[in-house]
């Protein structure tokens, strides 16, 4: 083979690889992406070790953590943080949906009253404007817990949320388009409950910006 045709081999191989690195680093995903979500999400097993069920996947839970549910656990030995979880992802979708729409009367019973006045002065506000806005999900949000621990008479548990949503906001001039917005959002929701109380309900005590 003559020398020219030898490196036009050795250049095609040494391309060949480089690409390939390349493929592998850049054509991978970066992050936790919330299409994770709408794999099929197997059935909890009671009494097993804590899964994320938003990703479909066992969720795990560092030292801290653990050792701070087993805190919450001593207090409330029925506190499962599978199904709790599960429980605070659909009740972040009811209130995020709830709050677009103005939905009082399903919030309330969802939050704190401190949480609940800050929400309704936001949607007094919508309203004064004469603006409609619906929420919707793109894919189901992921849930991490990051937190869950007993302070005196109170269950606290802290929720890292990663979702994107679709928010379309319907001006008060009829002739106006609607403004469509689509939003990645991480936030870290803090839930409490009175521990010992007939309702076992837990309600959102706060919400605050949290990194993706």
């Amino acid at each position: 083979m003559p020398p020219v045709q030898i490196q036009i081999v050795i250049f095609a191989v040494i391309a060949a690889v480089v690409l390939f690195q390349l493929y592998n680093v850049l054509g991978k995903k970066v992050g936790r992406q919330p299409e994770e979500d709408a794999r099929a999400k197997p059935a909890p097993t009671p009494g097993a070790a804590a899964a994320d069920q938003s990703a479909g996947r066992p969720h795990v839970l560092d030292a801290v953590t653990l050792a701070s549910i087993a805190g919450l656990k001593a207090r409330d030995p029925a506190f499962d943080p599978v199904r709790f979880l599960e429980g605070a992802r659909q009740a972040h979708e009811t209130i995020v949906r709830a709050y677009a729409a103005g939905d009082r009367e399903t919030l309330k019973p969802l939050l704190t009253p401190t949480v609940m006045a800050s929400f309704e002065a936001g949607i007094a506000a919508r309203e004064t404007r004469g603006e409609t806005e619906v929420a919707e999900f793109l894919h189901p949000a992921r849930a991490d817990l990051e937190q869950a621990s007993a302070e005196e008479n109170r269950a606290i548990a802290k929720v890292r949320f990663l979702a994107e949503l679709r928010n379309t906001v319907t001006p008060s001039d009829a002739a106006a388009e609607p403004q469509v917005e689509e939003r990645r959002v991480a936030e870290l929701w803090t839930f409490e409950r009175t521990l010992g109380a007939s309702d076992p309900n837990w309600v959102l005590a706060r919400t605050e910006p949290a990194t993706a």
